[in-house]
C-alpha cells in the first residue's frame, strides 16, 4: 500500500504508540484525583503541555495551551469561546474566508443561525490561486469585528496565507486573530511568542490537531495569548474544572501524552534545518511534474495543479484532471494500492467539486476531477515512484471507461 493522504491523518510513530500505550496500561489514573496515582497522570499531561509549548514556540510551560477532544472542538472553543467572552464589548461580528475547513464554517454558521448568539458572519473570498483577497479582508474588518478566523494552510490545496499581514490588520482594527494551523504545525517552524510575523507572532489564538503530525486521534490543541498586553479571554464551551476551567471533562491522558511525544519528535525534526523539507518538496514537485505530463498526454487535455501559482506547503498537491470524476479515480487508485483523497476527509462522499475549489473559481469539470496527494516526513522516493505509476494508470483506465 502506498499512503499519500497525510493531510487526512498521519501514522503515529513508534515512540508515540509506546508512550500512549504505556499511559493506558500504567498511567490510567484520573488527573483530577489528589492521590499520588492521579497526580502522576496529571504530571504526564503537564510534561506533554511543555513539549507542545516548545513546538509552538511559547514560554512558561504552555499555560496558554488547552487540551480538547479534537481539532474541531478546539476551533469551536477558539471562535465561540472568544465571542462569548467579548459579548460585553458589543462586537458581534466574525470575519472568515470562503476556503476554511468545515469546522470553522460549521461553528460560524451555527452561531449566525442561532438567534441567542446575535452573531454576524462576514465571509471574504479568495483569488484564483486560493490566496485571501486582502483588499476585501481589509474592507470587512471594521470596528464591529470581534474575531477574524483565517487558516494558515489550506487542507486541500496547501496554499499558505500571509498570517503576518492578517495579524497586523487585526492589531490595527482591535480584532482577535484566530488561526486554524492544523496543516502548518509540525511541518514548519512556529514561534508564537517570537518576533517573526511569518512564524505566527501576531496570532492571538491558534488551534491544531496532533494526529496531523504523527500523534494519535482524540486530542486537539488550543493556544490563547496570555501576555499582559494582549490577553485573550475564553468562555468555556464545555464547563468544568479541568484545563484551568477552560474546558471541562476528564482529560484523555494517553492521547495527550502521545501528542507530547509527537510534538517533541516534530521539534527535533524541524531543528535539523530545511534540508529534509527541501528533499520532500522535490519529491512533491517530481510527482506533480510526472502526472501532469503523462496524464495530460493520456486525456489529450492539460492536467492542472489547483493553487499551483501560490506559496504552498511542501507536502501537498491538488491535481485537477478535466472531464474525469474524482470518486472514480479514487476507487481505481485504491484498488491498485494508492491511498489519496478528493479533498478534506470530513467532506468525502460528494460527487461535486469541493467548496474550496468552487471558491477559487476552478472550472467545474476540473474541480470534479481533482485529487489531493499529501506527503509526510516519512514519505519515501519509492512511494512517490509507485504513486506516479498508479495515478497515471488509474487516469488511463477511468478515462477509457468514459469514452
Amino acid at each position: 500500500m502506498v499512503y499519500l493522504d497525510h493531510n487526512a491523518t498521519t501514522r503515529p510513530t513508534p515512540g508515540v504508540v509506546e508512550a500512549a500505550t504505556r499511559a493506558m496500561a500504567e498511567g490510567w489514573g484520573n488527573p483530577s484525583s489528589v492521590h499520588r496515582f492521579g497526580q502522576e497522570a496529571k504530571h504526564s499531561i503537564e510534561v506533554a503541555r511543555g513539549q507542545i509549548a516548545n513546538l509552538l514556540g511559547v514560554k512558561g510551560g504552555g499555560r496558554g495551551i488547552v487540551f480538547t477532544g479534537s481539532g474541531s472542538e478546539a476551533i469551536g472553543l477558539g471562535i465561540g469561546g472568544v465571542m462569548r467572552a467579548m459579548k460585553a464589548t458589543g462586537k458581534r461580528v466574525v470575519v472568515t474566508s470562503s476556503v476554511e475547513h468545515s469546522a470553522v464554517r460549521g461553528i460560524c454558521g451555527q452561531m449566525e443561525s442561532d438567534g441567542d448568539w446575535g452573531i454576524e458572519v462576514r465571509t471574504v473570498g479568495v483569488e484564483g490561486d486560493g490566496v485571501i483577497d486582502f483588499d476585501a479582508l481589509r474592507e470587512a474588518v471594521d470596528d464591529d469585528v470581534a474575531v477574524v478566523s483565517i487558516q494558515w494552510v489550506n487542507n486541500e490545496t496547501g496554499v499558505v496565507q500571509d498570517v503576518g499581514a492578517i495579524g497586523e490588520l487585526c492589531r490595527e482594527r482591535g480584532a482577535v486573530f484566530h488561526c486554524d494551523a492544523t496543516q502548518w504545525v509540525g511541518k514548519m517552524e512556529t514561534s508564537l511568542e517570537g518576533e517573526d510575523p511569518k512564524r505566527g507572532s501576531l496570532i492571538d489564538v491558534l488551534t491544531c490537531s496532533p494526529h496531523k503530525f504523527h500523534g494519535v486521534k482524540g486530542v486537539g490543541i488550543l493556544w490563547a495569548r496570555s501576555d499582559r498586553e494582549r490577553r485573550v479571554r475564553l468562555v468555556p464551551m464545555v464547563p468544568g474544572n479541568q484545563e484551568l476551567g477552560r474546558r471541562g471533562g476528564t482529560e484523555g491522558v494517553p492521547a495527550i501524552v502521545g501528542a507530547g511525544v509527537a510534538a517533541a519528535e516534530a521539534t527535533a525534526w524541524l531543528s535539523r534545518g530545511r534540508e529534509d523539507r527541501e528533499r520532500l518538496l522535490g519529491m512533491r514537485d517530481r510527482f506533480e511534474s510526472a502526472v501532469i505530463e503523462r496524464c495530460s498526454a493520456l486525456i489529450g487535455e492539460r492536467v492542472v495543479v489547483n493553487g499551483g501559482g501560490a506559496d504552498r506547503m511542501w507536502n501537498v498537491t491538488n491535481v485537477g484532471v478535466p472531464g474525469l470524476e474524482a470518486e472514480a479515480l479514487l476507487l481505481a487508485m485504491s484498488e491498485r494500492g494508492l491511498c489519496v483523497s478528493a479533498g478534506a476527509a470530513c467532506a468525502s462522499g460528494s460527487l461535486e467539486a469541493s467548496d474550496v475549489l468552487v471558491a477559487m473559481g476552478v472550472e467545474a469539470r476540473v474541480g470534479r476531477g481533482s485529487v489531493r496527494v499529501s506527503l509526510s516526513r516519512e514519505t519515501t522516493d519509492a512511494e512517490i515512484d509507485e504513486g506516479i505509476e498508479i495515478f497515471c494508470k488509474s487516469v488511463e483506465v477511468v478515462g477509457r471507461s468514459m469514452v
